[in-house]
């Protein structure tokens, strides 16, 4: 494991220990020879996480579409930055770049992005595990969504065991050392 994908908010929220997970997760990353692959933005959860990895000595690869380039949505102190052509384009790249995929506390583009890196992880297109950094049960809603999916047969046990939603560290990187990624689904007409 080289590189882990992180989707996060660009903005900071209201909520100072989404901040202080934030910095904790930079810290983990750099302390274990983790580069970090990011949305490339310089704002936000984004810009935070950024900047600590950085700060402590770490690599950070940016991906970023080039409409939000040319809105200088761009941070400049980057590793390095890929620039694509689209999100979607961007969200491929980021899954190719990584070892495994986790959310901290963000809005519609955070959660999307880590959906659709489990959703393709079920059709055998992402072998990255994903987890939710659930810190101060952030995303205890969305939990509770994916159990209700598996009682009412519209995701496996199995696979629901490959979604890891944790506020510990330790955990997380326990889950990403031991994944093993999800059967790939068959279909029978």
């Amino acid at each position: 494991m080289k590189r882990i994908a992180v989707y996060c908010g660009a903005d900071t929220g209201n909520d100072q220990t989404h901040q202080e997970a934030t910095i904790a997760l930079a810290h983990y990353l750099v302390d274990h020879q983790l580069e970090l692959v990011y949305g490339g933005g310089g704002v936000g959860l984004m810009g935070l996480l950024a900047n600590e990895v950085l700060d402590a000595g770490g690599k950070v690869h940016g991906v970023m579409p080039k409409q939000l380039v040319d809105r200088s949505a761009a941070f400049t102190r980057l590793t390095d930055l890929k620039i694509v052509d689209d999100m979607a384009t961007r969200k491929a790249t980021m899954l190719s770049l990584a070892d495994a995929c986790i959310a901290l506390p963000g809005g519609p583009g955070t959660l999307e992005e880590i959906i659709e890196a489990f959703s393709w992880a079920r059709i055998g297109n992402n072998t990255n595990p994903c987890i939710f950094f659930n810190v101060s049960g952030y995303y205890d809603p969305l939990k509770t969504m994916f159990d209700e999916m598996t009682k009412k047969d519209f995701l496996t046990a199995e696979d629901r065991k490959k979604l890891l939603f944790s506020d510990s560290l330790d955990e997380i990187f326990e889950f990403i050392a031991t994944y093993q990624p999800p059967k790939i689904r068959t279909y029978v007409q």
